[in-house]
């Protein structure tokens, strides 16, 4: 139950640890070790150091570390999945899915890794150049800070560490204060398995101060932060020179078209909006829909919607579980009743108890309304009436965020107009814009953040080219 310091391949019992409270039942779950500004500091410290041996090791034996642990995580996935479930409150059969995908992006990266290379250059191909022979080639960055959030604390951790491990990087990690156990216990794996590097992974927890910390000291070459808009400006102001990835979360929205399947539409939109209690990045949040349409897609909503089974995470049925924290949950509530007395119609009643928030779908809501143009994580949709796909272009566009979007259509000239003109990460066709495969390249644009994860892009941003001559 105690989520202690891993300072490199010792692990570290402190003399004070902060309680997790479950945020279905109130109880205690966890314990993480109280830490210190010098806590990341010493742990940077001996990753500068590992970070030199790491970048030796063959790697045939960081591939083999990764498989380890993969394996070993599906020997215990139900134990993984019930401390999740504890933590966050994530309903048992997803926290069962999100162990499952960690184990994949685990294997992902060590497969991408086999087979990333360089090229070789033709450094004779202008008339000032000559003969030589000249490639370039993938090195590790050294030291890697990664900065992980509570909404998935397994599966978003594993894609910060597997690709900068097997890498050849050393890596320090500040987990999420919501999720310490979880992310201990992964981190246990790695540190305990008999093809790990020597203290090439370190665990330190704590807040502002921690983070500031880490991010600002002169040792990690890349930090990775999943989490809010204004952490993460925090975290570019104070970097200073070094590569920061930052996936900051957005305002999911999608366009419902006058030839699309209403019934299947609505289907996806009630999980891309609900799934996980609204608590993703790219959780649905604004659905345009076509007049054409409006009323019939609004009704489909509402009966989709009513069919998601609320309640306690451990119950096999539950689709939708508590929010975090009971902060989200007035914060939810308030916005729905702000909207409410603004104009807007609550489609499904809204609804609270204690830390579950009901699924709300919202109709004849307005581009000023905070449901609609800032992120929300809480389980709530929003219906607008738009006059065609170019109406809904803009306003899907017109928006400080930009991760994913997706269209529900079967016109093909609408197909091809949404993937060159909606501003974002990702356009889906045909799906929630809550779709994600771990393959993929993620992230997004303006507030979204920048660069990219998925196993291949973050071993990209977690190495540098290095370029060879021999004449």
């Amino acid at each position: 139950m105690d989520a202690n310091v891993w300072m490199g391949s010792t692990e570290i019992r402190k003399s004070q640890y902060v309680e997790r409270f479950s945020p279905y039942d109130g109880r205690v779950v966890s314990r993480a070790a109280q830490c210190d500004a010098e806590d990341a500091r010493n742990a940077l410290v001996l990753a500068q150091k590992a970070a030199i041996a790491a970048k030796r090791i063959p790697l045939h034996q960081r591939c083999h570390w990764l498989l380890d642990v993969a394996q070993k995580l599906k020997e215990e996935r139900e134990i993984f999945a019930q401390t999740v479930c504890d933590e966050v409150g994530k309903p048992i059969t997803f926290a069962r899915s999100e162990v499952d995908r960690c184990i994949e992006t685990i294997i992902l990266s060590a497969e991408t890794m086999r087979t990333m290379h360089g090229e070789s250059i033709n450094t004779d191909a202008m008339p000032s150049g000559r003969q030589a022979l000249a490639h370039w080639r993938r090195e590790p960055v050294g030291v890697v800070v990664a900065i992980t959030p509570f909404n998935f604390p397994l599966n978003l951790v594993a894609h910060k560490l597997a690709p900068a491990l097997v890498s050849g990087n050393a890596v320090v990690l500040k987990p999420t204060p919501e999720a310490p156990l979880s992310a201990y216990k992964l981190a246990k794996l790695f540190i305990e398995s008999p093809f790990a590097v020597p203290d090439a992974l370190s665990v330190v927890y704590g807040d502002a101060d921690v983070g500031s910390a880490l991010v600002g000291s002169d040792i990690p070459r890349v930090v990775s932060f999943t989490g809010s808009v204004g952490v993460g400006n925090t975290i570019t102001r104070s970097a200073g020179i070094k590569k920061v990835s930052l996936e900051l979360g957005g305002n999911a929205a999608t366009f419902i078209d006058a030839s699309a399947d209403l019934e299947y539409a609505a289907s996806r939109c009630a999980i891309g909006a609900f799934v996980n209690s609204g608590q993703v990045c790219i959780s649905l949040q604004r659905i345009y829909v076509d007049a054409a349409v409006y009323d019939e897609f609004a009704r489909k909503m509402g009966e989709a919607t009513s069919k998601l089974v609320v309640g306690s995470p451990y119950e096999e049925a539950t689709f939708l579980g508590p929010l975090i924290n009971d902060e989200a949950a007035e914060r939810a509530m308030n916005w729905v009743e702000s909207a409410i007395n603004e104009g807007a119609r609550a489609l499904t009643p809204p609804r609270r108890d204690g830390r579950i928030f009901y699924p709300c779908v919202m109709a004849d809501v307005t581009e000023s309304m905070k449901i609609v143009c800032e992120e929300v994580f809480a389980p709530i949709v929003s219906l607008v009436r738009v006059d065609g796909i170019d109406d809904a272009i803009e306003r899907m566009n017109n928006s400080p965020y930009g991760l994913q979007f997706s269209v529900f259509t079967n016109n093909l000239a609408h197909t091809t107009k949404a993937i060159d003109e909606l501003d974002c990460g990702g356009v889906v066709i045909n799906d929630m814009p809550t779709l994600r495969f771990d393959i993929q390249p993620y992230g997004g644009v303006k507030f979204s953040g920048v660069g990219r994860e998925g196993p291949r892009f973050a071993i990209e941003e977690m190495t540098e080219i290095k370029s060879i001559v021999i004449l």
